[in-house]
């Protein structure tokens, strides 16, 4: 067990809630991928480079949900509600969160969690500050403490900081807390169907993130949506 498990759920114990929905929902899983494969041409997974615990970057698995070579480049760009790169199919497995069914297969290989603060691009973790970067000392995970509380309905640097203080508070109690919100705050993304506007909303104008994904918009016209 690494420093990182000692106050969460322990690792077995993520092991056996990923295993477990991983055969509940399977054959919702099997149907999300039947959709993609018929509805457009590209691979029905998503892999994408993410920074894991203390920010050693691994593959993370998603279902596709955008046009095929809609990759985001260095920190990344918004996804917006209307965002044209996203598929029809996609639109409705991002408002359900399906398209991280596929988080379960790196909850198994232990590169992830059930509970955590969810995995960010290798890019942005550069631009952290030394106390933004504790959100680096735990496994990231399926939910978190910032998606119970906001999601990306809530300012950058904001989400940041509610993920510092989830480890630094970390708990199974928390833990199991953090499981019983996350139903509830799904069913209200669905019904108000949620997308991130603008990742960066209500950040400060001098903000290290903002202005990187900024400048890269700006330097690559053709990469806007």
């Amino acid at each position: 067990m690494t420093t990182s498990d000692r106050h969460g759920l322990p690792l077995s114990i993520n092991f056996l809630i990923a295993s477990m929905t991983l055969v509940l929902l399977s054959p919702v899983l099997l149907l999300c991928l039947l959709a993609i494969r018929l509805t457009g041409r590209g691979p029905v997974f998503y892999r994408q480079p993410r920074a894991g615990l203390n920010g050693r970057p691994f593959v993370l698995w998603k279902l596709r949900t955008m046009a095929q070579g809609s990759d985001p480049v260095g920190v990344g760009e918004a996804v917006t509600a209307a965002d044209p790169r996203v598929t029809r199919v996609g639109r409705v497995l991002r408002a359900l969160s399906l398209d991280e069914l596929p988080n379960l297969f790196n909850v198994l290989s232990g590169e992830m969690a059930i509970v955590g603060p969810r995995p960010t691009l290798p890019a942005q973790i550069d631009l952290y500050t030394p106390h933004q970067r504790h959100r680096l000392d735990v496994r990231p995970g399926l939910t978190g403490w910032a998606q119970v509380n906001g999601r990306a309905g809530i300012p950058w640097e904001e989400r940041i900081e509610l993920d510092v203080w989830y480890v630094e508070n970390r708990s199974v109690a928390l833990d199991l807390r953090i499981c019983l919100l996350t139903i509830p705050s799904l069913l209200h993304r669905r019904r108000s169907q949620h997308l991130a506007v603008d990742p960066y909303a209500g950040s400060t104008p001098d903000s290290p993130l903002r202005k990187a994904a900024e400048q890269e918009r700006d330097a690559d016209p053709s990469s806007r949506p």
